[in-house]
């Protein structure tokens, strides 16, 4: 059962514990994915002998908190950007091993994956540039092999910006830019590639960002620093029978 207010993820894997601890166990799902649940409601029934359900039971609770602490964190950046064009995005700062299932919950929340890894999209970042001597010199390189992937460029300031803006970038990240600056910077991209911030954003900075008029704003948190959401499972035995 839920001990606080938030979204359900991570059913699947929640089911999958005890698979693998004894096939006889039954699991009846009350909520799934992405449903909103309230302190005390019952997510799920659990039906099988109780040494079984009992070595399942940390492991399957641990999966079921951590990624419904995600979804619910993601469900509350996304309503804070609702009414505008902003989309809600992860990284690529997910738990070793986790990947998957982080993604998954964050989709439960409504939100969207930046990129799943370094093959699904070129993104040009600080260190690319320095080490190539600047956003132009670098940008030359990565057109001049015309890649069949979306490109997106991180920039630190405006001059970065209108040079990036000479080459058929996809999307610009404004990183770690304050809000006149970003506001700036939107005027400037005027529509030619998107425009996405990043870098230390909190919910509280959601709603503020989103109405400057930005396409995305990918935020780490999501996934390394969601609270878990709480939830228990308390045993019903089953009467026994006269």
């Amino acid at each position: 059962m839920a001990k606080a207010r938030g979204v359900v993820a991570g059913m699947e894997a929640f089911k999958a514990v005890f698979g693998v601890v004894d096939k006889t166990v039954k699991i009846a799902a009350v909520a799934g994915d992405g449903d909103r649940v309230r302190p005390g409601q019952t997510v799920a029934r659990v039906h099988g002998p109780l040494g079984s359900i009992l070595r399942g039971e940390r492991v399957a609770l641990n999966l079921v908190c951590h990624l419904s602490g995600v979804a619910t964190l993601t469900a509350a950046c996304v309503a804070a950007a609702r009414g505008t064009r902003a989309r809600i995005m992860d990284t690529r700062k997910t738990t070793p091993l986790w990947r998957d299932l982080e993604r998954q919950a964050v989709l439960a929340g409504g939100g969207t994956s930046h990129r799943r890894d370094l093959a699904d999209m070129i993104l040009v970042k600080d260190n690319h540039v320095d080490a190539n001597g600047g956003i132009a010199p670098t940008l030359a390189k990565v057109f001049r092999r015309r890649p069949p992937r979306r490109v997106l460029v991180e920039v630190r300031s405006l001059d970065e910006l209108r040079a990036a803006l000479e080459f058929p970038v996809d999307a610009v990240l404004l990183d770690n830019m304050r809000r006149p600056q970003i506001a700036k910077a939107v005027e400037i991209i005027a529509g030619r590639a998107e425009a996405e911030v990043s870098g230390g954003i909190g919910p509280r900075d959601i709603r503020p960002l989103a109405r400057l008029g930005v396409d995305r704003i990918s935020m780490g948190r999501l996934t390394h620093s969601a609270p878990a959401l709480d939830f228990s499972l308390k045993v019903a035995p089953t009467p026994r029978r006269p």
